[in-house]
């Protein structure tokens, strides 16, 4: 019973909040080719399909485009049938059937290959949105089909698709348009629609750099394979150590400066004598002085 209760109490208050939410009412306009309501089985088929694409966004209440075109007739308007692109006529549709956005489209081609030309009418403002096409009849639409399309035109901030990133290398930094991105814990980056210039750079390896196409509502594999840079090997430049010690030892005593010196006093004294000696013993006059001839000297 409690469980019961605080059900009903859960789905009461989503109802009030989505009670609270802002309704943006956007009436579809019946497409045209050359000028003239285009009534095909293919149109039809597409109507509807932009039909629902448009309300499967959130807080989107639709006029299909039957509704419209009875509520032109109701008001005697012909005129605002087929609006060309024109901006006061769209707008006028809008205030008729009580939109916001008034949504309009031209179909081209040939066969089962058409192109439809889209644009987004601001009805208060009397001013174009937005504008994009939509292929038809190909095998797989790149752009996500109607769903896509409604997308593009009323909410582009959710046209985004998914990078999945396999990387060798942990650590790395991502750049995305030279900006940096911030990956999910599964290593994701919701991206916008289109090409984007990717950067994975790590210091120790070479940068990875590819441009890769992002489609809408799909998760693109990334596998990245970083190549490590050549690691390079030097001796290490240094200064020698000398570990020798110094070991001071006294000299013999023969080799002293006082036995040296004293040496070399006894020595000259000696010499001296001998010296000495030798003169006196050469037979050297040690009397008065006497020149030659026998004559005193002066």
């Amino acid at each position: 019973m409690l469980r019961s209760v605080a059900a009903a109490t859960v789905l009461l208050a989503s109802a009030a909040v989505l009670a609270q939410q802002p309704v943006r009412v956007v009436a579809l306009a019946p497409l045209s080719t050359l000028g003239t309501e285009d009534t095909s089985a293919s149109t039809r088929k597409l109507t509807s399909q932009l039909e629902s694409a448009l309300s499967s966004l959130p807080g989107t209440k639709v006029v299909t485009s039957a509704q419209v075109a009875d509520a032109i007739k109701r008001a005697k308007k012909p005129n605002l049938k087929i609006c060309e692109r024109d901006l006061a006529c769209l707008a006028e549709v809008g205030k008729l059937v009580g939109a916001s956005v008034v949504i309009d489209g031209e179909v081209g081609g040939l066969g089962d290959s058409k192109v439809v030309y889209l644009g987004a009418t601001d009805v208060a403002g009397a001013r174009e949105l937005r504008s994009t096409t939509l292929s038809v009849g190909a095998k797989e639409d790149p752009g996500g089909g109607p769903t896509g399309a409604a997308i593009r035109l009323l909410e582009p901030d959710r046209y985004r698709g998914t990078l999945h990133f396999t990387m060798d290398v942990s650590g790395a930094t991502v750049y995305v348009n030279g900006s940096k991105a911030a990956l999910t814990p599964k290593s994701e980056i919701a991206l916008p629609v289109g090409t984007q210039a990717v950067r994975v750079t790590h210091p120790e390896y070479r940068d990875f750099v590819r441009f890769i196409d992002v489609p809408y509502g799909r998760t693109t594999e990334v596998s990245v394979g970083m190549q490590q840079y050549p690691i390079i090997k030097h001796d290490i430049q240094g200064k020698p150590i000398n570990s020798d010690t110094i070991q001071y030892i006294d000299p013999p005593w023969y080799r002293r400066w006082y036995v040296v010196a004293g040496g070399a006093t006894v020595l000259a004294i000696v010499t001296g004598a001998i010296v000495g000696k030798i003169v006196h013993d050469s037979g050297f006059p040690d009397g008065p002085c006497r020149q030659v001839g026998g004559r005193a000297c002066d």
